[in-house]
């Protein structure tokens, strides 16, 4: 057995608590897929032993074909190296809950309900991504019709996961990749059209610097129903080599003193998972080494926070 690094860290939808209930700032997390595109027992503990050597606090693992993940195997990796995990995942068009057709709706909840099982299997609070639809590019607009059943199934799925203690995360995607949610302000539509409590807003700024005008005014706009936050470069690679305007982020985060998660995301065809990684159109190597692009977003990010927290000071 591998001893405890550190404690494993609960958290929830605004809030991190430890189990000696120490309120603690944001858990800073890297996705599986910086590590490896499968999730066998030893790709499981490649990748959540790097995540804990990199510095992070969660890892964020892809349930998209939950039959792939051991859940009692994840659960003893998780707690020998004190990390925490999210789970995440995007429907296919055949299991698109964002849909008129019942059978696929039927086949999406279905697939929902199992990926909930598994994060409630492994101690997981929570579980996000694009839950409300395919990942994908769709033919046309959705319909009224097909967006009361995405909502009607998350509102299943939420209430299914209260009972377990785990929050739902709405990750708004561009419009490439759903049809549905796009934005911060239609994500906080369809919560209302949900109407659960343990819902929350998803944002990943990779997205947003496709879909929004900014970043600081719908971070904002989320208030304490933002829940989770992916921070990724505008070409999926190394933080600081492409567009997007972390100090706005960050500051924004600080601003509205928001305290979830903050997780790394980033791809390169150097680790492909066969389904995301077409889905998501990952054709080339935009890194090859994992650990060395971990650390620098680890440090990015906890450098980027510290001097969001020094500027809100100074003001």
């Amino acid at each position: 057995m591998i001893a405890h690094c550190k404690e494993v860290p609960e958290f929830t939808s605004n809030r991190l608590i430890h189990d000696d209930g120490i309120e603690m700032k944001n858990l800073l997390g890297v996705h599986a897929l910086v590590w490896t595109g499968g999730w066998s027992p030893e790709e499981a503990e490649f990748a959540i032993a790097s995540t804990a050597k990199a510095g992070f606090d969660l890892i964020e693992i892809p349930a998209l074909d939950p039959s792939r993940i051991d859940i009692a195997d994840t659960k003893m990796r998780l707690e020998n190296h004190g990390i925490a995990a999210g789970f995440s995942l995007g429907l296919t068009l055949e299991t698109d809950i964002n849909s008129e057709d019942l059978s696929k709706v039927d086949l999406g909840r279905a697939t929902l309900m199992e990926a909930l099982s598994i994060a409630s299997g492994v101690n997981s609070t929570y579980l996000g991504g694009v839950l409300f639809g395919a990942l994908a590019k769709y033919p046309g607009p959705t319909s009224q019709k097909a967006r009361e059943n995405s909502a009607s199934v998350i509102k299943e799925l939420a209430q299914q996961a209260a009972g377990s203690g785990i929050t739902i995360g709405l990750e708004f995607v561009n419009r490439y990749e759903s049809n549905l949610l796009n934005t911060v302000q239609q994500t906080l539509d369809f919560m209302e059209l949900v109407g659960e409590e343990n819902v929350v807003v998803h944002a990943d700024v990779y997205h947003m610097n496709i879909e929004e005008d900014g970043f600081r005014a719908p971070l904002l706009a989320c208030g304490d129903r933002l829940g989770y936050v992916h921070i990724g470069e505008s070409n999926r690679g190394y933080l600081g080599k492409g567009t997007i305007d972390f100090p706005e982020v960050f500051e924004a985060l600080v601003d509205m003193n928001y305290s979830g998660p903050i997780t790394f995301e980033s791809f390169s065809s150097a680790v492909v998972d066969p389904g995301l990684s077409n889905t998501l159109a990952v054709w080339r190597n935009l890194w090859t080494d994992g650990m060395d692009l971990a650390t620098h977003a680890r440090e990015f990010m906890s450098t980027g926070i510290e001097l969001a927290q020094q500027t809100t000071q100074s003001r």
